[in-house]
């Protein structure tokens, strides 16, 4: 028996939130802005990890893994000799990738994240050798080496079969790099500083900006645009750490989020804002179950007939249509007069998903409908 049903979602499971109660909070400055400049620095370099058990690159079909061996062994005064591929099952190219904090010195130490370029099955019981990291500019700012955390697991056997847990070509060093130069930061060498909002909102900006006012005086801030507020600031580097101390511990109520209502159409998930409202409109809730069940019939001939005993498959079609239930949105209902009226009518999840995109759709939801 095979049953289909339209405008209900069976076993898609709905999460309603209600996105901020009634009364927002003050926030902090530092939680809802950075400073420009004050930002993170990505580093990338290229290694070999050695003292694999045997779950190496492959260097009849990576070449290049030999040859950045060889490289090594020139540095160290080992010469291997012109046509030599040697057979390094214990060895595997990498990539290694950290992220340079601002402010960084030299000396302090860093998290590095080591992944396999090549056909390795498993960095597991590997250790890194030096890998200068680079940044975008290609000078090293961090030098990477230790031994290597895997978290994941491979097995394979003789018959090719092959248990895999997490990824076993991946892995992380706590600590591994050490910080030889630091990042250039314009903090400090201009006479202000500009405070980036995490989202933009207007909103937010001006009140950024007023709070600044109010408790430094007026014309020690304004907003630039809706991301940006610029401040006025100390030339003394001592003084500046200190104003800024100040700046981002202010509170401010931030401006309020869009109306939106974003829908998870993997999971059902769906979370409305509660600035949600939509215009008069009429919605029309109803469910179509459409029932099919196959059966076998034998055909007799008759006798004496000279035909053969025969199967015939049958088909048995069922409509089953639930009565349709209409209810009306007036003008400027709220999200909590929309909850409502859905479960009234006694819509599942999906249908309250289809009833939003028709809403949408007719130009009746005053909110931006994301589907990801």
């Amino acid at each position: 028996m095979m049953k289909i049903r339209q405008g209900a979602a069976g076993a898609i499971v709905l999460s309603l939130l209600l996105l901020v109660s009634g009364t927002a909070s003050g926030e902090r400055i530092k939680d809802i802005a950075s400073i420009a400049g004050v930002r993170d620095n990505q580093l990338v370099g290229y290694g070999l990890v050695v003292g694999l058990d045997g779950t190496g690159d492959q260097t009849t079909q990576i070449p290049f893994v030999a040859q950045s061996l060889k490289n090594m062994l020139i540095q160290y005064g080992i010469a291997v000799p012109d046509g030599a591929n040697p057979q390094l099952k214990n060895v595997a190219a990498v990539m290694v990738h950290a992220s340079l904090p601002a402010f960084g010195k030299p000396g302090q130490t860093i998290d590095v994240t080591v992944s396999s370029v090549g056909n390795a099955k498993s960095l597991r019981g590997g250790s890194l050798l030096m890998t200068p990291l680079k940044a975008v500019n290609g000078e090293v700012y961090a030098v990477a080496q230790g031994n290597l955390i895997v978290g994941g697991l491979g097995v394979e056997g003789s018959d090719g079969s092959r248990v895999s847990i997490n990824i076993p070509s991946v892995g992380r060093i706590p600590n591994g790099a050490t910080i030889e130069r630091p990042a250039p930061t314009p903090f400090g060498s201009e006479n202000a500083i500009i405070f980036n909002l995490h989202e933009s909102d207007f909103t937010t900006a001006k009140r950024i900006a007023e709070a600044i006012n109010t408790k430094f005086g007026m014309g020690t801030s304004y907003p630039i645009d809706g991301s940006s507020i610029y401040v006025n600031a100390p030339r003394s580097k001592a003084q500046r750490v200190a104003f800024v101390s100040m700046l981002e511990n202010l509170t401010l109520e931030p401006g309020e989020a869009s109306a939106r209502v974003i829908v998870n159409s993997r999971s059902g998930t769906v979370v409305i804002g509660r600035h949600v409202r939509v215009t008069a409109a009429a919605v029309s809730h109803g469910s179509l179950t459409v029932t099919i069940t196959e059966r076998q019939q034998v055909s007799q001939p008759g006798a004496l007939s000279g035909g053969d005993t025969v199967v015939v498959p049958t088909s048995d079609i069922q409509v089953e249509e639930e009565g349709s239930r209409m209810f009306l949105f007036e003008p400027g209902v709220s999200l909590n007069e929309i909850v409502r009226a859905v479960n009234q009518v006694g819509a599942a999840p999906g249908d309250l998903v289809a009833i939003l995109e028709a809403l949408k759709e007719a130009g009746a939801l005053r909110a931006e409908l994301i589907v990801i």
